[in-house]
């Protein structure tokens, strides 16, 4: 029996019957510390201790050179906060020890992870009903981990809101987003510029026709918590961790598939990844679904299984690219904004955050089209803060005319340049490829529910909770970007 598949053809996908039951680099000044060392000390153990942990918990372990697996029900390419979240809910839901769930991470001490370099932000401030129900969620995910991952499960969560600022081009466009929010369970209110003056009077809002600012479920977190929490909880429920770096598929000849746009009589479809360990050597891994969630190098993943270099649906590259963003970290010591600043972005699009109880701040802003920085390090250029940066928050915040730079990082994220928003689903050529990258900075917060997503459409068939349909691959296929308003 033939299986026709068709750009139309929508999930489920054949399956095997089984599935379906019920470096960074820091620049440093002075006592700046960075985020990687700052979450250390948010967790019980450091990084060798976690490190330690899987390779000592038997059936939790990274796998040693002796057990490396050679085959799985599920491959994960990426072992970030989507790629741990996968394959936590893979295993939350199958509940089956016979289902297997591997990961594969290049780097598992994370040191150049985009999770572990982000600021940690949590907003439903968005445009569109899918990326807001998926925050909505990750706050609901945030406030049961405890009764998930025990008692000492924690986040350092800072629920100040975020404060989204228009002139007066953009203020009918965050009105219509705010009544969108509420609608779909956010609470945020919209406040004019005397209101703004009121409640903030550190603000210059001479240019600021309205603000919009969460009041529940919005704020900031410790990404590398959240990240540790995940990812534990996957390797006690039985997946694995694999620590190497995928640099190839492997293909089999199946005559049972036709594809529209492939005329020969067999089609190839991928059953293995090869795998370099850290000593160099390679090895595979049998699969029979694998899920790309590798962030900023998915894109070149994808070009392994000739998505964008092969005929037919195949032609359609990922488009998605690694992206470089700086972070700096300042002092304000004179009428600093105070301690319940909500994260705050300017009408320009640059942001900025209290960092602790202290008079720190985080602050960030994305470059022109044209100005994007190298992305084959993560060095920091300080004079981008100086000419870019600086005028935009000094002039919304008159105390910071006089900051202190403390530090910065660099880090790379996954920017999909088709629309900046997440891909998640089946790949329309391969019945066994699934896709989860692209979110373009809100990867993070929205990674418990991409993960039970994913889950949801591999052991399920469909989606169950949050329908995610619209954020597919056919939209890239049809030419339908699906983008944000007036959301940075």
């Amino acid at each position: 029996m033939l299986l026709r598949r068709t750009l139309s053809s929508r999930l489920p996908h054949y399956l095997p019957k089984k599935f379906f039951h019920k470096s960074y680099r820091l620049s440093k000044r002075e006592d700046f510390e960075n985020p990687i060392e700052r979450t250390f000390k948010v967790l019980t153990n450091n990084v060798k201790d976690t490190y330690k942990r899987f390779v000592n918990a038997g059936s939790n372990e990274v796998m040693s050179h002796s057990s490396f697996p050679t085959h799985s029900d599920v491959v994960v390419i990426g072992g970030g906060a989507i790629g741990s979240s996968i394959s936590y809910w893979l295993k939350e839901k199958s509940n089956a020890d016979s289902f297997s769930v591997i990961v594969i991470e290049k780097d598992l001490t994370y040191s150049q992870c985009s999770t572990c370099l982000s600021v940690g932000g949590l907003r439903q401030q968005f445009s569109l009903p899918e990326n807001i129900q998926m925050s909505l969620y990750g706050a609901e995910f945030l406030r049961t981990l405890k009764h998930r991952f025990g008692p000492h499960a924690d986040v350092c969560f800072t629920p100040h809101g975020y404060l989204l600022l228009a002139s007066e081009t953009g203020a009918e466009q965050l009105i219509e987003n705010s009544r969108l929010q509420n609608d779909l369970g956010a609470k945020n209110c919209i406040l004019g510029r005397q209101q703004l003056k009121e409640r903030f009077p550190w603000m210059n809002v001479e240019d600021v026709e309205i603000g919009c600012l969460g009041l529940e479920k919005e704020g900031w977190f410790d990404p590398w918590s959240l990240l540790q929490l995940i990812k534990e909880g996957a390797a006690s429920k039985g997946a694995g961790f694999v620590n190497g770096e995928v640099i190839d598929f492997k293909f089999d000849n199946r005559e049972d598939i036709i594809v529209d746009g492939i005329t020969q009589s067999s089609v190839e479809m991928p059953r293995s990844v090869v795998v370099k360990t850290p000593d160099g050597e390679e090895r595979s891994i049998h699969f029979s679904l694998c899920v790309i969630a590798a962030g900023p190098d998915s894109g070149k993943l994808a070009e392994k299984l000739k998505i964008g270099t092969g005929e037919g649906l195949l032609a359609f590259p990922l488009p998605v690219e690694r992206r470089k963003r700086y972070v700096f970290s300042f002092d304000c010591e004179k009428n600093p904004p105070g301690l319940n600043t909500p994260m705050t972005i300017d009408t320009t699009g640059a942001y900025f955050r209290r960092d602790g109880l202290g008079g720190r701040f985080l602050c960030g802003i994305s470059p022109e089209e044209n100005d994007e920085p190298a992305t084959d390090n993560l060095d920091v250029n300080y004079e981008f803060f100086d000419t870019h940066l600086w005028p935009i928050i000094a002039n919304r915040v008159p105390a910071f005319n006089a900051v202190k730079v403390k530090g910065a990082w660099g880090g790379f994220y996954e920017y999909n340049r088709f629309d900046e928003n997440g891909i998640v689903g089946p790949h329309p050529h391969y019945n066994n490829i699934y896709i989860a990258t692209g979110f373009s900075g809100h990867g993070i917060q929205q990674s418990p529910a991409i993960g039970r997503a994913v889950a949801e459409l591999i052991l399920d068939g469909r989606f169950q909770t949050i329908d995610l349909t619209r954020l597919g691959f056919d939209r890239v296929l049809l030419e339908l970007p699906l983008l944000e308003s007036r959301i940075f």
